[in-house]
């Protein structure tokens, strides 16, 4: 299996790239994550990769059909590789010292997170910020729905079944769910409280960016730190699970 983790790995960005699903650094980022998870975590460790990258880059597509009959998003579909760590790379890190579970839970954040945001925006539901309930814009930072919160289990389960699946164990799923659920809660609440937003001084519209993206004016922060964006608050709420789950009084080491 160590002979063939990069082949396989390589293959996997390689497709993703070509379908539109990764930028060029960011195949490169993922062709790294799939060989530590190919070569040390074995059959498992790969499928629950390829359920959580599968499932979510499809969602994301899907809300990207939606989005040109109305449906408005602040990023793209393609991840870069800033994206990608973000979202795996302290799974990953946890999986080259040898913390399987913790390589679950990072992943359950992360599939968590991108499935309450993608059937959040898809939802025809009024968005709440999570930490006042006041009505915000969809695609909001911090705003979630409940369809959106209900997804969040979903993404996080497909992880945990993946792993179990593949050939770990059955704990995993409940390990995944609510590690998972935990993370894409937190993000949520980093979202909503350090993440900087911006609001357009031109056209008046909502971004997480310095540029707006409607008209190429220049944006104004309205709350947040300054430092911290979309991955800063993955990166945060990955971690936090990965970490959740190594705290466990029932993790071992392998």
């Amino acid at each position: 299996m160590n002979l063939l983790a990069p082949a396989l790995a390589v293959a996997v960005a390689v497709g993703a790239y070509r379908r539109g699903a990764l930028t060029l650094d960011g195949a490169v980022a993922a062709a790294g994550v799939g060989w530590v998870a190919f070569a040390r975590g074995g059959v498992k460790g790969a499928v629950s990769l390829l359920a959580f990258f599968v499932s979510s880059s499809a969602l994301t597509r899907l809300r990207e059909r939606r989005q040109r009959s109305g449906l408005a998003q602040e990023k793209g579909g393609q991840r870069d590789s800033v994206q990608v760590l973000a979202n795996g790379g302290w799974a990953t890190l946890a999986l080259l010292l040898g913390y399987e579970e913790s390589y679950v839970a990072g992943l359950a954040a992360a599939g968590a997170d991108t499935w309450a945001t993608e059937i959040g925006m898809l939802a025809n539901q009024q968005p709440r910020l999570i930490t006042t309930w006041r009505p915000v814009e969809p695609g909001m930072s911090g705003g979630v729905t409940v369809a959106g919160l209900l997804a969040s289990v979903g993404g996080a389960a497909v992880v945990g079944l993946a792993w179990w699946l593949g050939g770990g164990t059955r704990e995993a799923v409940r390990l995944a769910v609510l590690t998972g659920v935990f993370g894409s809660v937190l993000d949520s609440v980093l979202g909503a409280t350090l993440q900087a937003v911006y609001r357009c001084e031109s056209c008046d519209a909502w971004a997480e960016s310095q540029v707006c993206k409607a008209c190429r004016g220049a944006n104004r922060r309205v709350r947040g730190v300054l430092a911290v964006n979309n991955d800063s608050v993955n990166a945060l709420a990955t971690a936090a699970a990965t970490a959740l789950a190594a705290s466990s009084p029932s993790v071992s080491r392998r």
